[in-house]
């Protein structure tokens, strides 16, 4: 299955693809960023500002342009302190939705810092002891102390980098005064949380996001130890953290965009990030600080995985997505899974032994088979008219990957496959193009008799043949065991397979447990006046039959 999460924040737009493996951990297949600087003058209150807005809407758009291109599933999409503080956030969330499909929620501080928290310690190794976890972002900061199962403490803090910044940074280099003043509104806000954190005691600290990876990479220019692009689980002492801190405030903004291993586009936002960062490890009494760069969008991948493990199962069952949203929505109704596919497989056999007749392709094929699948869903509500309940859930259920025209065409399939017709008069038939009405008539000729062929629901009838035999056809039944119940019941609803074919349908029944004795003498013609004659005899068969598969009680095939 493949998921797409997209943090909406105040200083980036993030999104990460990724694929859910079996085993419930994930490959990150595609990543992309932004920095639009959402919360640039929008946050405490104020309304964001169009040009940020504007902005957010342009990556937005091309991000959902990403992730169909990578063939996404599902998309998560959360917004944090930019949105959640904006008077104007709500409008804001309504026209991303209706400019580029997706549909974004604000999450509380509380609630991100949970789903940080899951990130870091999954990406760091945590499986013993406890784990403090500090994300700096653009507006907020979130602090946990958890293990790697669960969080014990959570706090989110109107301290992020663009926040800070915004209102302590008034001079370049960053003036001795403005340093005190931003250390002194920190430890006021962190401080007695810090103390709380370090009486419970911890194992480690992991910092997470764009502001801390930044820092660590300066703290650690010229002193890697190994080639490569990332700086994930690299351990930062505390005392280099506090040297790279000293470094980035002493330098005005052209030196600092010269510093080995600054990301220049946050030269301006690390002065207010170095100081949070760094009196937050000081407060902490930690001797270092582990970098993870998982973070808020890989907590809802992680998050979305644990709350939908059998969805994710059944999407390695079922890789193709139709197929999938197909069986879904019929293990949601309570299916009866033998019976609809034991159906769906006789309604096929049917449909491709008659394609000289009807002419329809393999589209209506598909079509059929998910009407077949879904055919007794609506017995979800209500037995009375399930074959109307039915046609109302295929059209309401959520079945991802069709366009409307196949919903509808699947669904008409369905409400037709116990009485009744296609009929031009019916708006809903009429409202499809004249390839779908055909592709209706034949699907829904087709099921009514594949049902018809399992009345017992007990999978009698393996196999269907249908022969020519002169001025009819012939449709033999190899079944079993005994199959009256289900010869009868193809007799009764023969007719619009018979005005397909334009021939008069037979139906004979051969045990295939004793072929050498097939039950020729019970052959009946699927006629009008036929039925009529054996409808007494039909009836005994199948209370007969019905009692053979049920033992006692209502037989099962009462539900048709």
């Amino acid at each position: 299955m493949r998921l797409a999460a997209i943090d909406i924040g105040t200083n980036s737009i993030h999104m990460v693809v990724v694929q859910v493996k079996a085993d419930l951990s994930f490959e990150v297949v595609d990543r992309e960023k932004e920095m639009v600087r959402l919360g640039a003058g929008g946050l405490g209150g104020k309304a964001l500002a169009p040009a940020a807005a504007e902005a957010a809407f342009e990556t937005l758009g091309r991000f959902r342009q990403l992730a169909v291109s990578r063939q996404v599933e599902e998309t998560i999409a959360v917004a944090t302190s930019a949105v959640r503080e904006a008077r104007n956030g709500g409008e804001f969330l309504a026209a991303v939705e209706d400019r580029t499909g997706i549909r974004a929620r604000v999450i509380s501080g509380v609630e991100e810092a949970r789903l940080i928290h899951k990130a870091a310690v999954y990406g760091v190794d945590a499986s013993s002891g406890t784990t403090v976890v500090i994300d700096i972002g653009g507006g907020s900061m979130e602090i946990t102390l958890g293990t790697a199962t669960e969080t014990h403490l959570t706090r989110s803090f109107p301290l992020g980098a663009i926040r800070l910044t915004d209102r302590y940074v008034s001079s370049d280099p960053l003036s001795k005064a403005d340093e005190r003043r931003l250390v002194r509104h920190i430890r006021s806000e962190v401080g007695a949380f810090a103390a709380q954190l370090t009486e419970a005691g911890f194992s480690r600290v992991v910092a997470t996001s764009g502001t801390s990876l930044s820092l660590g990479e300066v703290a650690l220019a010229g002193r890697r130890l190994f080639d490569g692009n990332t700086i994930h689980h690299a351990r930062i002492p505390a005392k280099a953290l506090h040297k790279a801190r000293k470094q980035v405030v002493a330098l005005d903004m052209q030196r600092r965009l010269r510093l080995p291993g600054l990301d220049s586009r946050r030269a301006d936002l690390i002065v207010a990030g170095a100081v949070l960062l760094d009196t937050v490890v000081r407060l902490l009494d930690a001797r270092e600080i582990t970098l993870c760069d998982l973070a808020l969008r890989e907590g809802l991948i992680l998050d979305f995985i644990d709350r939908n493990r059998k969805r994710i199962a059944t999407a390695e069952r079922y890789p193709d997505i139709r197929r999938r949203s197909v069986v879904e929505l019929g293990e949601r109704c309570r299916w009866h899974r033998d019976h609809s596919e034991h159906v769906a497989r006789l309604a096929l056999s049917l449909f491709d032994q008659t394609r000289g007749a009807h002419q329809v392709g393999d589209r209506a094929r598909e079509w059929l088979e998910y009407a077949a699948l879904l055919h007794d869903v609506g017995g979800h509500i209500s037995y009375v008219n399930h074959h109307k309940h039915s046609y109302y859930l295929i059209r309401h259920g959520g079945l991802r990957g069709f366009e409307p025209e196949e919903v509808e065409a699947i669904a008409l399939m369905a409400q037709y496959h116990r009485r009744g017709r296609s009929k031009k008069s019916n708006r809903s038939v009429s409202s499809l193009p004249p390839e779908a009405r055909r592709a209706v008539r034949v699907g829904s000729a087709m099921l009514r008799m594949a049902e018809s062929l399992d009345r017992s629901h007990g999978q009698v009838v393996a196999q269907v043949e249908l022969q020519p035999a002169g001025d009819r056809y012939r449709l033999v039944l190899r079944a079993h065991g005994p199959a009256e119940l289900e010869r009868w019941a193809a007799a009764r609803y023969a007719a619009p397979l018979e005005k397909l074919l334009g021939k008069t349908v037979t139906f004979e029944a051969v045990d295939v447990d004793h072929a050498e004795h097939p039950d020729h003498s019970s052959s009946i013609r699927g006629t009008p006046d036929r039925r009529r004659r054996h409808r007494r005899l039909g009836q005994d068969h199948a209370a007969r039959a019905a009692r053979q598969v049920a033992g006692v009680g209502r037989p099962p095939g009462d539900r048709h």
